[in-house]
């Protein structure tokens, strides 16, 4: 499980250190994607193969499956960790979550939402005060 708000600067190679503790959660490797609402979505490999596995259950026959796998599938890449903890984010998904120089990694439970500071500092700002209408509505699907 992953927890916690880190920031980190991107290097001019384009590469972030991701945390200790979140790289300790992904040391069988790590997926990277393009994330809902702007940012990424790291996962361990362990859990992009049990959502590949949820995915493959839905009917390809449907446009809306075809079309979150293409978004998903087409936009992942496998990252590898240098030994000072960096990865390399490809320029195609820096320019997608508008990645320039600083980095959030936000733990989200199963996966990593990497963040553009300026993105992510708006967000946070509309999360803080929609965070009990949020908390209330979950309340009535029994969270």
């Amino acid at each position: 499980m992953f927890l916690g708000e880190y920031r980190h600067n991107l290097d001019y190679k384009g590469r972030v250190a991701v945390p200790k503790k979140f790289r300790e959660g992904l040391v069988g490797g790590a997926v990277l994607t393009k994330g809902l609402d702007g940012c990424l979505f790291l996962y361990s490999k362990l859990e992009w193969e049990r959502l590949t596995s949820r995915l493959k259950e839905l009917p390809v026959t449907q446009a809306d499956t075809r079309a979150f796998e293409r978004y998903l599938f087409g936009g992942a890449t496998e990252v590898e960790f240098d030994s000072l903890g960096r990865m390399k984010i490809p320029e195609y998904l820096l320019m997608y979550a508008s990645l320039e120089k600083e980095a959030v990694l936000v733990g989200i439970l199963e996966r990593i939402e990497i963040w553009g500071s300026e993105r992510w500092n708006k967000l946070a700002k509309r999360l803080e005060s929609k965070g009990e209408e949020a908390a209330e509505k979950l309340a009535e699907k029994g969270v």
